[in-house]
């Protein structure tokens, strides 16, 4: 099940990134008191009442603003909302009801998504009564007072917001279609994958970084089977600037890596392995999805004997927080191993949803434990008493011990490394999740 996406939207300096720090549960966006200041879009990941969904900081929109940044910011803004499921209209008590304000909600309504009013830096309801009544007139239902300084409203404003979110019976959608999320950067060849896969030019391809406006779901029928590509929208022309294009492709990434099973993540063979290439892998990663790294323009590469072998060692030193991933060489542009990409498609699904009977997993680890004892702390050594699977997709395992805090990442990753060497589960991240006897 994909998280639900929440907006946080407004003009500048009305208190967004003071809340979206608050539901991150620590302090991640620059919070300072000038309009524009927040350059980043940041994510995060929140639950409210078992609801899990994640939460989009924006730059304040400027309607009317000439001003580059602000411009800019206007532009994500909209990629925000575009993206969003809900979106949470945050305005300011103490400065009132202004012309931007007006312009920010007429936008909103063009979008069709259900928005929350929140009324920020109401440190008093009482003080403040009859200005909250006032947001009335922006024509976008029950204002909702707030101080994200104090934290003071927060629970009221997230239950309003989760009344949009749909049933959790609901959600889980029929269309067990296989979805793949194409993400990258700029011009690294998404849309010509595509464009080869179906066999026609379903989507624009130019030499202009970026020149994908809109994520596009793809249906492809393979020997007979559908699958689902989601080509991740790229950038206008316009936006030269480095910073800028970053912010989008993080917000395009996470959009799209939500409603995939498996990710593919397209790097170009004449740049190698780049720090952007890394976060977009992050993205994926943190997310428990499949993973193919598939390297692009590989016709474009002079080659000898060891030069797939050094790139590929790259790779994995670039990514070393997944070596799990499953690599591939192609062209899109002259179709080399085009052919091969739904058979590492199909092979990281199956493993993403690959279950192990639990006589098995105990096996291995009681083998594990006898090959290398765990360690010990000030005199008392870990005890691994049981191991079961819980979940796919990607595959959850909980480990029984006597003490979590004996339990080093270190061991944990010995205990993966062993499950791995008896299933491979290659292409998809492994969960561990440590209790003690009788925890819940």
């Amino acid at each position: 099940m994909s998280r639900p996406i929440v907006a946080l939207v407004g003009r500048p300096n009305v208190g967004k990134s003071t809340l979206f720090n608050v539901l991150a549960g620590e302090r991640i966006s620059i919070v300072q008191d000038t309009p524009g200041i927040t350059r980043d879009r940041i994510y995060a990941d929140v639950n409210w009442v078992g609801r899990d969904f994640t939460v989009i900081d924006t730059g304040g929109i400027e309607p009317d603003s000439g001003d580059i940044i602000l411009s800019q910011m206007r532009e994500q803004a909209q990629i925000a909302i575009d993206s969003a499921d809900v979106i949470i209209f945050v305005t300011d008590v103490k400065m009132g009801i202004s012309d931007a304000d007006d312009k920010v909600a007429d936008m909103l309504r063009r979008s069709k998504k259900p928005v929350v009013l929140a009324v920020n830096k109401v440190d008093s309801f009482k003080k403040f009564e009859m200005e909250i009544y006032e947001f009335y007139n922006l024509g976008m239902g029950d204002p909702i007072a707030i101080s994200a300084g104090q934290k003071i409203g927060i629970g009221d404003l997230l239950d309003e917001v989760v009344k949009y979110f749909p049933d959790k019976s609901a959600d889980e959608e029929e269309d067990d279609r296989p979805r793949i999320a194409i993400v990258g950067k700029p011009n690294v060849g998404k849309s010509s994958i595509i464009n080869r896969l179906v066999g026609k030019n379903r989507v624009i391809v130019s030499d202009i970084a970026g020149t994908t406006r809109d994520a596009i779901d793809t249906e492809v029928i393979h020997d007979g089977k559908p699958y689902v590509f989601i080509d991740t929208a790229g950038l206008r022309r316009k936006n030269k600037i480095k910073e800028s294009l970053e912010h989008y492709m993080i917000l395009r990434t996470v959009s799209a890596v939500e409603r995939a099973d498996v990710v593919m993540i397209v790097i170009d063979a004449s740049e190698g392995v780049t720090e952007q290439d890394a976060k977009i892998a992050g993205i994926a990663h943190d997310r428990g999805k499949g993973i193919i790294v598939v390297v692009n323009k590989w016709d474009l590469v002079a080659k000898n004997d060891k030069t797939m072998n050094e790139f590929r060692k790259n790779i994995f030193n670039t990514l070393s927080f997944m070596p799990y991933m499953e690599i591939m060489f192609i062209s899109a542009q002259t179709g080399q191993r085009m052919h091969k990409i739904f058979e590492e498609i199909d092979m990281v699904i199956n493993n993403h949803q690959m279950r192990v009977q639990t006589g098995v997993l105990n096996e291995i680890m009681t083998e594990a434990v006898a090959l290398n004892q765990p360690p010990t702390d000030k005199g008392r050594r870990l005890r691994l008493f049981y191991i079961t699977q819980a979940s796919i997709k990607p595959p959850t395992f909980i480990i029984f011990v006597n003490d979590k805090e004996l339990m080093h990442f270190s061991y944990t990753r010995y205990i993966e490394n062993k499950i791995r060497e008896a299933f491979g589960f290659s292409g998809t991240p492994l969960k561990f999740i440590i209790r003690e006897r009788g925890e819940k």
